[in-house]
């Protein structure tokens, strides 16, 4: 069983948001700091996309296709989680971290997974698929203790 201790940090990351929390005390009774927020513009599809979808010919013939929109909200959430990957990188490799504990919501957490570098994975002592980023700090340290003790 993973245990928070002294150091630890929390990564709390919805496809948006992230929050970088610090352990300041051990596993018994965490308290968490604020490191860093990290908060990127998303607005909806529907206010990023084209007015019209796109068509196109088929052939010869006057039938006409529509062309898939692009999904630019998905892609911010996962350019967000290329930018997170990046910074975990660079703090890891500067030692900035020894242990951490991921909570994302499941789409996040998959899409973090895939890109973070061994160096980071190496790190990561849980993983929590839940969205808590607009949780206050006691009730992520609560819920963090209580995953990590199951």
């Amino acid at each position: 069983m993973a245990r928070l201790t002294q150091g630890t940090w929390v990564l709390i990351a919805d496809g948006e948001k992230a929050l970088i929390l610090e352990n300041q005390t051990d596993h018994e009774d965490p308290y968490f700091t604020v490191l860093t927020k990290e908060e990127q513009e998303n607005p909806p599809n529907r206010e990023q996309a084209a007015n019209r979808r796109g068509r196109f010919n088929d052939g010869p013939n006057v039938q006409r296709s529509a062309v898939e929109d692009t999904d630019w909200h998905q892609l911010a959430k996962e350019r967000f989680a290329d930018d997170l990957a990046e910074m975990l990188y660079n703090r890891a490799h500067n030692g900035a971290f020894e242990s951490l504990v991921v909570v994302a919501s499941p789409g996040v957490l998959g899409d973090l997974r895939a890109k973070v570098h061994k160096e980071v994975e190496r790190r990561v002592i849980k993983e929590i698929p839940k969205t808590l980023t607009n949780h206050e700090i006691e009730d992520i340290e609560r819920l963090v203790k209580s995953e990590m003790d199951n």
